[in-house]
């Protein structure tokens, strides 16, 4: 994680749909409504500019987009959206612990070998994508959460870190897509947004690799 300037060990949930809820943008407010039982996810799609994560019919993600992941990535696809609720742009400094935010993916089965995961950040403040392993029998959410705010990082595979561009960065800014390619063996995955107190809050989904 070299190069990160922010206070964590090397470097530094809202999953509940809504029927309806606001989504801070600065001094304006802008309503999401979400088709019962739709959720959160995202599916893969594209387009001129490249790939990008396609919100779920009927929800309405805040930040706009301004860049996307190129087009000639792996077969393999993990698409994955960032959201926080209740922020705008103007919110500095740590999120605060029990902040309502989500990642999301899709999907969330995919096969061994090299495997390109584009993340959405279309939330109002910066985050990032960690690939870290789950051992057998773990479930994700159940990692302990230190005293700064973060998780243990052992094991790490990589990460999807930068603003419209590849790879480890300073963070993945709002509106902006990062991405990252990883040769994954079988097994199971949990990917992590590590920034201090977003995976307590409710950015972590779990990924399974198989053979």
């Amino acid at each position: 994680m070299a190069g990160r300037a922010r206070n964590r060990g090397r470097r530094r949930g809202w999953a509940t749909a809504l029927a309806a809820g606001v989504v801070l943008a600065g001094c304006s407010t802008t309503t999401v409504s979400m088709t019962p039982g739709s959720g959160m996810g995202s599916v893969m799609g594209g387009g001129m500019n490249g790939l990008r994560a396609t919100p779920t019919p009927g929800a309405h993600l805040a930040a706009p987009l301004s860049c996307a992941a190129p087009t000639d990535l792996a077969a393999e696809r993990v698409m994955v959206t960032l959201v926080d609720m209740g922020m705008s742009r103007m919110m500095g400094g740590v999120a605060p612990m029990g902040s309502h935010m989500l990642l999301s993916a899709a999907p969330t089965t995919v096969r061994t070998g090299r495997v390109s995961i584009v993340v959405d950040n279309t939330g109002w403040r910066t985050h990032e994508l960690v690939v870290l392993p789950l051992a057998p029998g773990a479930e994700a959410g159940q990692r302990v959460v230190r005293s700064d705010g973060t998780v243990d990082e052992a094991g790490s595979l990589g990460e999807a870190s930068a603003s419209c561009a590849a790879g480890e960065g300073d963070g993945i800014t709002s509106g902006s897509v990062g991405w990252v390619t990883l040769t994954l063996p079988p097994g199971h995955y949990e990917l992590v947004c590590n920034l201090q107190n977003h995976y307590a809050s409710g950015m972590r989904q779990e990924l399974v690799v198989t053979s």
